[in-house]
């Protein structure tokens, strides 16, 4: 059966719609599980055109959000199936018109988040991203990566816990640095 038959032109019009604004938040996303830009904008552009091509596979439009990042999912479990190799790391320079010191301190925490969130393991990475970045719930994080919804809880548990262990042992340090930078105007 043809694309035609099964949906509108409206409807397809739509889902391309759809699909096109969804770019952005799904290279975040990518970006946020693979630390690696190329690799990101290779298992986005895969994404979009496998849901182009099985749109007709989307039996819910209102859960189409979550069925993009399901097939982000999968692609990069396909990805890491076909590559069982380590990703390397991307700097990225964050451009603001503030002073080079404050860039410069942005910059680390940026940083230093990336990195606490990079030592993750992957599943609490992704649970991580997109309950707490991308606003999902833990249904249709459930959804996305397939998994259960307790185990989508235990993951974002234990994946804030060991975050909030390493920001925790920084913090210290990035306090007294701050403090030897204050001057007192009276």
């Amino acid at each position: 059966m043809a694309i035609g038959s099964m949906f509108g032109i409206s409807q397809r019009r739509a889902f391309r719609k759809l699909v096109g604004n969804s770019r952005g938040r799904l290279y975040r996303m990518a970006y946020a599980w693979t630390h690696n830009t190329h690799l990101a904008d290779d298992i986005v552009q895969q994404t979009l055109c496998k849901a182009l091509n099985n749109q007709r596979q989307l039996r819910d439009p209102g859960a189409a959000e979550a069925w993009l990042f399901r097939i982000m999912s999968n692609c990069l479990k396909d990805y890491h199936r076909a590559k069982r190799e380590v990703l390397t790391d991307d700097e990225l320079v964050i451009v603001d018109n503030k002073t080079p010191e404050y860039e410069t301190e942005e910059q680390q925490l940026v940083d230093t988040v990336r990195q606490a969130v990079r030592n993750l393991p992957l599943p609490q990475c992704q649970v991580i991203t997109l309950v707490d970045l991308e606003g999902f719930t833990y249904a249709r994080v459930s959804e996305i990566l397939e998994i259960p919804v307790g185990t989508v809880m235990s993951r974002l548990c234990r994946g804030r816990r060991a975050l909030r262990e390493f920001l925790t042992d920084i913090r210290p340090q990035t306090d007294e640095r701050r403090k030897t930078n204050l001057t007192r105007v009276k």
